[in-house]
């Protein structure tokens, strides 16, 4: 309703209600992955015994997510569509390399893909999604017991407020070395960001006060900010560096 009061996207002539559609409710594991539907709201999120369980880093970004009257209603499914750059889920949805599960149904036959997450954005607002096909649910694979999840949002507000940046941090942790780990950035690029330049000097490594911060001038390093009205590059780039020092120093 935002964008098309502000003259971005226009009505189709056709809209189609998508609530009554069981398939798109629900949170559930399905073998090594949890299915989390497309019209899962935010609460729901926070309030799911199995999200809470694997995947924590969600419960974080959720409970940052805009108000608890919004909360009741904005729906992981339509975050992802949105696909704003600042997008508080799609962060910690790349950090849990997710996937977005596609559905269409042409000439009447149900048909389906997944795709990864880090594939599903093309830029602010566009992404693979045909116009014939709906997000269903993201998949989410169920990782090791005990693995390290923090989401951190700056922003005016600690909530009722698009980001600034968005840091996302997934790893496992064993005797204080970092393995199978991923970052992902938000509001800093684009599209959301995957660290790959910080997740390799993480990868292995004692979580020492020389790691993190080679770690942290990385990421400052790999971001790519824009100058508008909530930040500059600048300070963007500077607040990269900062909080995921903060981040990974909670990991310690």
């Amino acid at each position: 309703m935002p964008q098309s009061k502000a003259g971005r996207v226009a009505f189709e002539p056709l809209l189609l209600g998508l609530r009554r559609i069981p398939e798109l409710h629900g949170v559930a594991r399905d073998g090594d992955s949890l299915r989390i539907g497309a019209l899962v709201t935010m609460t729901e999120l926070m309030e799911s015994a199995l999200v809470r369980a694997h995947c924590p880093i969600l419960v974080e970004a959720a409970d940052q997510f805009a108000s608890d009257q919004v909360r009741n209603v904005a729906t992981i499914g339509g975050n992802v569509c949105n696909a704003s750059p600042a997008g508080d889920t799609l962060v910690p949805l790349l950090a849990l390399d997710a996937e977005v599960e596609l559905v269409a149904k042409p000439n009447g036959l149900l048909t389906g893909r997944r795709v990864p997450i880090g594939e599903f954005f093309k830029g602010p607002g566009k992404t693979l999604r045909a116009r014939h096909e709906i997000v269903a649910a993201l998949r989410v694979p169920i990782g090791v017991p005990g693995r390290f999840m923090r989401f951190f949002k700056l922003g005016s507000r600690p909530a009722l407020d698009i980001s600034a940046i968005s840091i996302g941090v997934c790893a496992r942790r064993d005797a204080g070395v970092l393995s199978e780990v991923r970052v992902a950035f938000g509001a800093v690029a684009p599209v959301p960001l995957r660290g790959r330049a910080t997740e390799a000097a993480l990868e292995g490594r004692q979580l020492t006060e020389a790691v993190i911060e080679t770690a942290a001038a990385a990421a400052r390093d790999e971001v790519h900010p824009i100058d508008d009205f909530r930040a500059s590059a600048w300070y963007r780039r500077e607040m990269v560096h900062n909080m995921l020092k903060k981040v990974l120093a909670d990991a310690t």
